[in-house]
């Protein structure tokens, strides 16, 4: 039987036990045998083998930003955590093969990417598309659920708890005590604002108020 170390990427499934949908540490996340493979660390070199390496590494990545209730990448630190640095084996993702994974994760699956499942957020403000310089990616959004995928969250709880015609704070949406069990607790502002939009755009929110004291009243 051949060892794990000799088996090809295309063969190594990433099946592993379910996580918890509430924060967790590191250590407690279930990597896959497939992040124990060396050559998921190198970049394939064919088109193919590549694809499915970089398809592999996307459905990883937001499986751990899931356990862990993370939502931003931070570029500074990535490196360094036990989603890229497999310490055991002395294996790390480079910098530039990680640009590549987010940007196969920023595109959509008709232009040959992940399907949106990530968004850079420049250093110089503002958050978009992949075809800006390395310098200013900085961190990215990871869409484990897309923006209106969480909208569709919120509207769900919103009937289920008859929030409709009632204002809530940011604050209350994010930390309030009624939503400290639901998966949205405590994500960024600036990803709840996304969320929100969708709503609006749909005509079941209004957003109003100024940074610090803002509200939404569901419809």
């Amino acid at each position: 039987m051949s060892s794990l170390s000799n088996r090809p990427l295309t063969s190594i499934t990433t099946t592993s036990t379910s996580a918890s949908k509430r924060p967790a540490q590191s250590d407690d996340f279930p990597f896959s045998r497939l992040h124990s493979f060396p050559a998921f660390y190198t970049r394939q070199p064919t088109l193919q083998t590549r694809t499915v390496q970089l398809a592999k590494w996307s459905s990883l990545i937001q499986r751990y930003h899931a356990h862990q209730h993370l939502f931003r990448l931070h570029l500074s630190t990535a490196l360094s955590t036990p989603l890229f640095h497999n310490v055991q084996m002395g294996k790390r993702v480079s910098r530039a093969s990680l640009f590549e994974i987010i940007d196969y994760m920023c595109k959509t699956e008709q232009d040959g990417g992940g399907g949106q499942r990530a968004e850079w957020i420049f250093s110089g403000g503002g958050s978009g598309e992949s075809n800006s310089s390395s310098e200013d990616k900085t961190e990215a959004w990871i869409w484990w659920k897309r923006p209106e995928d969480w909208a569709d969250v919120l509207a769900g709880w919103v009937d289920k708890t008859g929030q409709k015609g009632m204002v809530l704070t940011w604050y209350e949406l994010l930390n309030g005590e009624a939503v400290k069990e639901e998966p949205w607790a405590g994500m960024d502002e600036e990803v709840l604002g996304r969320c929100l939009g969708v709503l609006v755009k749909k005509g079941k929110a209004q957003v109003f108020g100024e940074e610090g004291e803002k509200g939404v009243k569901f419809f």
